[in-house]
């Protein structure tokens, strides 16, 4: 019996994301929680969903405000692990007058890369319907086995996978090894979710069509989307190929957008309760619709969890707002 609709393993963190300038000028920092699967199962939850959260973080500060906002969001928090002898993670967010986002990552020997095995509740992972990594669990060890440990229990309990690579290369050694780590871990997935610059880095093309076929011939994986930020996302399904436009929004900060995006799907999904390949042409384009006006709202506020918008205003989006047609 599945007790959650979604439980994620992986990073949890702070983004420390830009909030204005002190009366010197200076750039001041607003915390927030972050870390993409935490992101992920608190949209989720404000879709309505049950949802859990397995991960490590410090037992300082920053660590404890991750479990409270995992709480206040309703995201089940007893699998995140406080370690005394590690710290949490922290990101500084630096955003383009576009609204884009970097990193500047400060995560050596971080409590997230060392989430081991015993970390890890085995009864949460094999109670989820869908179950949700990604990559920057990958990027090292313990977390990195542990992850593909869980994952590999929560499949064979006969969850949904999910998988988003989110590549980000300074917590990675080199390109060999992100390349190695990622195909490795398709196998697992029945869903995936890749943004346009990562198929060309993975797989050295701009053909997203051809590439999500190569993946879903290869992997088996049942359903591939990519995203390609303001001009939305594509995938290709029963033979046919689909693309939907992100819409028109006022976008100030796209933190979190892309894992709001993948919410979109994933609670679409839930709602179909079927296969990921076996939906129809009109449930795929409603997927894709609702999928986009989730990460475009969110890129209209600052901050990842403090951006989520409720599934109401996701509706009124995919309703009224203007697709962005680029």
């Amino acid at each position: 019996m599945n007790t959650f609709d979604f439980v994620a393993i992986g990073e949890i963190l702070i983004d420390f994301t830009p909030a204005g300038k002190s009366e010197s000028g200076e750039t001041l920092f607003q915390q927030n929680m972050g870390g993409a699967p935490g992101n992920v199962a608190c949209a989720l939850a404000k879709l309505g969903w049950k949802c859990g959260f397995i991960g490590k973080a410090g037992n300082d500060g920053f660590g404890r405000f991750c479990a409270r906002t995992l709480q206040e969001l309703h995201v089940d928090a007893s699998g995140l692990k406080l370690s005394d002898t590690e710290n949490t993670t922290l990101a500084f967010v630096h955003l383009s007058d576009s609204g884009d986002r970097s990193f500047s990552f400060y995560r050596k020997n971080s409590a997230d890369i060392n989430m081991e095995i015993a970390d890890v509740d085995m009864d949460i992972v094999k109670a989820a319907r869908v179950f949700h990594f990604g990559g920057v669990s990958l990027t090292d060890d313990p977390s990195r086995e542990t992850t593909f440990h869980a994952v590999a229990e929560a499949k064979k309990a006969g969850a949904m996978i999910s998988f988003d690579p989110n590549l980000r290369m300074s917590l990675w050694r080199g390109p060999a090894e992100v390349k190695a780590v990622i195909l490795r871990a398709f196998p697992y997935a029945d869903v995936v979710k890749l943004s346009d610059e990562e198929v060309t880095f993975i797989f050295d093309t701009k053909d997203y069509y051809a590439a999500i076929r190569h993946i879903k011939e290869r992997f088996g994986t049942k359903l591939v989307i990519v995203t390609r930020g303001p001009r939305g996302a594509l995938t290709v399904a029963g033979g046919g190929q689909y693309t939907s436009p992100a819409y028109d929004v006022k976008t100030i900060d796209t933190t979190g957008a892309g894992d709001c995006f993948f919410a979109g799907a994933l609670h679409t999904l839930l709602s179909q309760k079927k296969p990921p390949d076996a939906l129809t042409s009109a449930e795929i384009a409603r997927l894709l619709a609702f999928a986009n006006a989730a990460g475009s709202l969110a890129s209209t506020r600052m901050g990842a969890v403090s951006a989520l918008p409720s599934a109401e205003e996701i509706e009124r989006c995919v309703t009224h707002e203007k697709a962005l047609i680029l």
